[in-house]
């Protein structure tokens, strides 16, 4: 079979297409700030350092709720 064919160049697994730069980045720590909660056992990444009190507040009211206690408990 001769790879140079329009068949050939038609397969699916040929197609190169783009990866879009948003879907790249998803998952990347770049231009994230670190917060550690829970005494240092849950680290998260927000992208703005201002809202790291209002974060730590939601975390800590959540935590709080008696579901998410046991949802969370060591197994």
């Amino acid at each position: 079979m001769k790879k140079d064919t329009l068949e050939y160049r038609m397969m699916q697994e040929r197609q190169r297409l783009k990866i879009p730069d948003s879907k790249m980045l998803s998952g990347s720590l770049t231009g994230k700030y670190p917060i550690s909660l829970d005494g240092g056992r849950t680290t998260i990444f927000i992208s703005d350092k201002t809202k790291e009190q209002e974060i730590r507040l939601r975390y800590e009211s959540r935590m709080g709720n008696k579901l998410m206690v046991s949802f969370n408990k060591p197994k």
